[in-house]
C-alpha cells in the first residue's frame, strides 16, 4: 500500500534568521510511503500527522534539511515503512516563491 499526507499545513518556528527565530511561520508538508498492508497490521496516518505536527513545533528547527532528517528518523524507527519521501515547503519565506526542500 502506498499513502500519502499532503499539504499539512501549520506555523511552527523554523529558520535561522532572526524573524524567523521570533515569528512562526507557514510550513507545508508532504509525507509518501509504502507499507505493508494486513487485516491486523496497517498504519494510522492520522498518528503519522500529530506526530510531525508536535515534532515541528517542539523542535524549532534552525534548517528545513534537519527537520526532514530528524522526522525521518522519527517515523521508520516507529513504523514498518519504506520508500519514504517527506518534503517541506516554506510558502511565505520569499515573496517571490515558494522553497521546498525534498528528501527520498
Amino acid at each position: 500500500m502506498k499513502i500519502k499526507i499532503e499539504n499539512l499545513t501549520f506555523k511552527c518556528i523554523i529558520g535561522i534568521l532572526d524573524f524567523e527565530r521570533k515569528k512562526k511561520q507557514k510550513v507545508t508538508i508532504n509525507i509518501s510511503f509504502n507499507y505493508k498492508y494486513t487485516d491486523n497490521d496497517f498504519i494510522d496516518y492520522s498518528e503519522i500527522v500529530k506526530l510531525v505536527e508536535k515534532t515541528m513545533k517542539k523542535e524549532k528547527f534552525l534548517l528545513i534539511e534537519d527537520a526532514i532528517i530528524f522526522i525521518k528518523k522519527q517515523l521508520i524507527s516507529n513504523y514498518k515503512m519504506n520508500k519514504l519521501e517527506i518534503s517541506i515547503s516554506k510558502p511565505d519565506i520569499l515573496d517571490n516563491c515558494t522553497v521546498t526542500v525534498t528528501n527520498k
